[in-house]
């Protein structure tokens, strides 16, 4: 069973959500403290993170600010519906994603099923050459989930990871926001759904320019996102 850490001071909604998670496959652990939530985020005993915004003592974005000081452990964060500016600081912070209350449990776990899809491994084999991806400066590694630039290792969540290799994959070619979602996300965007953008955002914060100084991801107007080759010089 894929293990979840529910960090949310609304004991009666903690408690709906272990009923309804614990059929579909999930093992669920309820923690109603922020500085109890932080300890347990960070014991590695769970796979996954649902974190409440509303949190008493230290705020949901304070849990997960130290929560990715030392840990990539996806989280996904429960913001109040309408709250746009929660939604994109969480993201900012290193959320994979979010969901705006109330929701549908059936929404809960879909979500949790895709972000869970893209952080396993499908192989315990060695990577292959089709696992390395190398694009001028940058390796990204799909066996270890590594990213490398220049050598040194360069600190991302599970979903700007995936959102990278999607990239990196088609460099030299636009990807539409769409498609990234569904690849990234496993989910369609809503209207002014702007996840994608977000990651994408962090991404280029992370990564710095290229090494003519250009950026490295380019926006396509209205369409979506392009990796950038850096030419090669004979």
């Amino acid at each position: 069973m894929t293990r979840v850490l529910v960090i949310d001071d609304d004991i009666e909604l903690c408690e709906l959500l272990t009923d309804y998670l614990q059929p579909e496959g999930f093992e669920v652990e309820m923690v109603n403290d922020s500085w109890q939530g932080v300890d347990r985020a960070l014991s590695g005993e769970h796979s996954l993170v649902v974190l409440d915004v509303m949190l008493p003592k230290i705020s949901g974005f304070e849990v997960l600010r130290r929560i990715r000081v030392s840990s990539k452990i996806p989280v996904l964060m429960l913001t109040a519906r309408g709250d746009e500016i929660d939604r994109i600081v969480g993201l900012e912070m290193g959320a994979d994603d979010y969901l705006p209350k109330p929701f549908n449990p059936r929404e809960l776990v879909a979500r949790l099923r895709a972000i869970h899809r893209r952080t396993v491994a499908k192989s315990l084999d060695a990577p292959s050459v089709a696992d390395v991806l190398a694009v001028g400066d940058l390796v990204l590694e799909s066996r270890t989930r590594v990213i490398k630039k220049e050598g040194k290792e360069i600190v991302v969540t599970a979903a700007e990871f995936s959102l990278l290799q999607e990239l990196l994959r088609m460099a030299g070619q636009v990807v539409g926001r769409e498609a990234l979602a569904e690849k990234v996300l496993g989910r369609k965007l809503s209207m002014f759904d702007r996840s994608i953008d977000v990651h994408v955002s962090s991404l280029r914060k992370k990564l710095g320019a290229q090494s003519n100084g250009l950026e490295r991801i380019k926006t396509i107007r209205s369409v979506g996102y392009m990796y950038a080759k850096v030419p090669e010089i004979d």
